[in-house]
């Protein structure tokens, strides 16, 4: 579904990746992992083309995405939850998921207004109201909603419970083990390993813009003491 091999990226002058490799298979979720600053967000932009990389090749589906429009990968099937949500805060829920519906490979069980309704009642039930109006949980709950609505390949979450409160987290967690359930293909980046460990099928670690180190939830066990001092959770 996606891969990445020997990424590099930078803001002008200042680089911020130098070797990032990844790669995601149909159906799995898979975790980037790191400490604040270390690349995670600036590798989901090259990956969403709102950072051209330096060098290196991103492929999703087979095909390389490297310096292609935003719109252009996410019609390819790519659907990112930004860090920090980045709703329309003047438009309406509603407003907002329908904003983004599309159903470019022809779905026949698409996400609709309805399906994400299901999933979130919380939306449905403020379905009129303003997303500025929103509390941080709701947001992120409209934020997943308005990238499902996209009926993405992969799935991107940035950050996926940051600052939320324990019971939405929980409820968020709940909505993605869903997800990986309908075989939705999903990169997660988050900062709560033990459920990581549970809903992913593997994992990376960048370091100063490199990866340095990948496993699956027993390596992760395994090698307890290094991923601690990369990850420091």
């Amino acid at each position: 579904m996606l891969s990445i091999t020997n990424l590099q990226s930078a803001y002008g002058a200042s680089q911020v990746l130098f070797d990032v490799s990844l790669t995601i298979a149909e159906g799995e979720v898979v975790t980037l992992l790191g400490r604040n600053g270390m690349g995670k967000t600036t590798t989901v932009k090259s990956i969403m083309g709102l950072l051209r990389p330096k060098s290196g090749e991103i492929a999703f589906a087979g095909q390389p995405i490297a310096g292609l429009a935003p719109e252009r990968i996410a019609r390819m099937g790519a659907g990112l939850v930004p860090e920090g949500r980045q709703v329309f805060p003047t438009l309406t829920v509603r407003e907002n998921l329908v904003a983004t519906a599309a159903n470019p490979r022809k779905r026949a069980d698409p996400w609709v207004l309805q399906s994400v309704y299901d999933l979130f009642p919380r939306l449905g039930e403020r379905a009129s109201q303003r997303a500025a109006t929103l509390s941080g949980g709701e947001q992120q709950m409209l934020a997943v909603g308005r990238a499902l609505m996209t009926n993405p390949r992969l799935l991107i979450l940035d950050e996926a419970t940051e600052g939320l409160a324990p019971t939405i987290r929980t409820e968020i967690w709940h909505v993605i083990e869903k997800l990986k359930a309908q075989g939705q293909s999903i990169l997660l980046i988050d900062k709560n390993l033990s459920v990581l460990k549970r809903l992913a099928d593997r994992h990376y670690i960048i370091e100063k813009g490199r990866t340095v180190w990948q496993g699956n939830r027993d390596d992760l066990d395994n090698d307890a003491a290094q991923v601690q001092s990369y990850v420091g959770l």
